[in-house]
């Protein structure tokens, strides 16, 4: 094969962790300066971009539903590990941090992405159709697991407020892990055929998969770009604290940070999908993202609290539990017929609006 004909790691793919290494040791010998906190902020940004392209390298070796799973579970292990940095940085006061991320990575993705695949896709193909089996399972286990760690808990006896005691904690956390494993298998093994296109006509748009060489590669550098994350995160969650809270913001706008933050290249690749007419993979890729939040990041804060003994707020409070419940009926309406159009996208975006303003101003 010629040298023009050989597929390439892009340069700034695997420079960005590389670059994130060197401002963390830097970070490490000079903290609280300005400039540097800069730089580490901009190659926090750029790892995760990096990390969601060699997840989208390797995704598209393995192909779907396979792929999005990938996708999937390396942006969940980014926002497990900034909550983690986060909570082990804030103590006490982070007690409310992971019920804040996850309930904002909901909003993020269930309204602000899937709103936005709708829109994107309605405006270029005026309507788009996808599996009802797949996307009404995922939507089902969805509605479950928020139930189960973000609903629950503001309503048991057993603890003072909005929190689980240790077994109905380990409950939780078993019981989340478990139904988010059966779904993986359903997806990659059992009913595989419910998360792929309806038709695949779209499958010529695709460009040919990497080799496996540069898949191995990528896969490497993902687990490069997945470790850089987790140090700069580490390094920066303070900054991150005093920022919100040096602007006058509620606590909780620090979970739609972390959430915004790596959930949004994500999003984009799902509007992407949805712009090249494959609508299926934006929908695996948004609802297997939120599956995998609550059935990764719960189990991992739970063990980490009772390990440490450290607080767990997991419970919403009454307007946070209006807009969760508002959001999955809309979802089991605009998703429930196998057919979008732009309407229900911007239905979607509404009550993504309606969620950063009431975060805001509440």
């Amino acid at each position: 094969m010629s040298e023009a004909a050989r597929p390439s790691i892009p340069t700034w793919t695997w420079a960005a962790p590389l670059l994130a290494a060197v401002l963390a040791g830097v970070a490490l010998a000079a903290p609280d300066h300005l400039l540097i906190t800069a730089a580490c902020t901009l190659a926090l940004g750029a790892s995760v971009v990096a990390a969601v392209h060699h997840a989208e390298v390797v995704a598209h070796r393995v192909g779907e539903p396979f792929g999005t799973l990938v996708l999937a579970v390396s942006v969940t292990v980014i926002e497990v590990a900034l909550i983690v940095s986060l909570m082990l940085a804030g103590g006490p006061d982070a007690a409310a941090l992971p019920r804040d991320t996850i309930f904002s990575a909901i909003m993020i993705i269930c309204n602000g992405a899937i709103g936005l695949c709708l829109v994107v896709g309605g405006l270029r193909h005026y309507e788009q159709r996808f599996g009802l089996e797949g996307t009404t399972s995922a939507l089902a286990a969805l509605v479950a697991l928020s139930a189960l760690t973000l609903v629950l808990p503001s309503f048991t006896t057993s603890s003072p407020g909005p929190t689980y005691s240790h077994a109905q904690l380990a409950f939780a956390a078993v019981g989340s892990l478990a139904l988010w494993s059966v779904f993986v298998f359903v997806q990659t093994v059992r009913h595989r055929d419910y998360f792929l296109p309806p038709d695949a006509k779209n499958d010529d748009e695709h460009a040919p998969p990497p080799t496996n060489r540069i898949a191995w590669i990528s896969f490497g550098l993902l687990v490069a770009c997945l470790l850089s994350v987790i140090g700069l995160a580490k390094l920066l969650s303070p900054t991150i604290e005093a920022a919100v809270k040096n602007a006058g913001l509620p606590a909780a706008v620090i979970g739609i940070v972390i959430a915004m933050l790596v959930l949004a290249p994500e999003a984009w690749a799902a509007a992407r999908a949805a712009r090249a007419n494959r609508l299926q993979t934006s929908l695996n890729l948004a609802l297997g993202s939120a599956l995998a939040t609550i059935g990764l990041t719960v189990p991992a804060v739970a063990a980490m609290s009772v390990v440490l003994d450290m607080p767990l707020m997991l419970g919403l409070g009454a307007k946070e539990l209006t807009l969760l419940v508002l959001t999955f009926l809309v979802s089991s309406l605009t998703l429930g017929v196998g057919r979008t159009n732009v309407l229900q996208g911007a239905v979607h975006l509404l009550l993504f609006a309606a969620f950063l303003f009431l975060a805001v101003i509440p």
